[in-house]
């Protein structure tokens, strides 16, 4: 039987430098301003753009690495889970949305905003660590296989399907 999914993955742009600090037990966490903008097409055929902002948590040896490379304008991908919750000020109630980071992806080569490193590699949360539970995702990249020969030819025909799109190239919102 599913349990349920709560999964978010982003990729944009930090808002501001990565706000660092740590708890009183000592584990470091770090807050992101990430902007996500989409675009579409309205009625009139203008593009219409959307910025949706989005406050990211990392913690342990991941948030001492946004710290390092992270800055306003760096392009990330993050990759986590949606968490609510509230708290009380001055009698007044808030309601707060945070994605809590499992892993994290700095974008972009040297130069795009990206601090000393810029494109550098990922980092997942953990659970055999006591630092905050966040190890190093791989630095090298895994070579490239090639890819397998097909043993049986594509069941799909070759036809032009531009005549079964009820729309045209222009409609199409990506």
């Amino acid at each position: 039987m599913a349990r349920g999914v709560n999964k978010v993955i982003l990729i944009g742009n930090l808002g501001n430098d990565p706000d660092v600090r740590s708890t009183q037990g000592g584990t470091t966490f770090a807050t992101l301003s990430i902007a996500t903008t989409s675009s579409r097409k309205d009625r009139e055929g203008n593009w219409q753009e959307k910025t949706e902002w989005h406050r990211v948590k990392i913690f342990g040896k991941t948030a001492e690495t946004a710290r390092m490379y992270l800055s306003k304008g760096s392009q990330v991908y993050i990759e986590g889970h949606i968490e609510y919750g509230s708290y009380d000020k001055d009698g007044v109630k808030h309601y707060t949305t945070d994605i809590i980071c499992d892993e994290m992806q700095m974008l972009g080569g040297r130069g795009s905003g990206g601090g000393e490193g810029g494109g550098g590699g990922g980092y997942q949360r953990g659970g055999a660590s006591q630092e905050g539970g966040y190890q190093r995702g791989g630095g090298e990249r895994p070579q490239r296989r090639a890819p397998a020969p097909r043993s049986t030819p594509d069941p799909t025909p070759a036809s032009d399907f531009s005549n079964d799109v009820p729309f045209g190239d222009d409609d199409i919102p990506f």
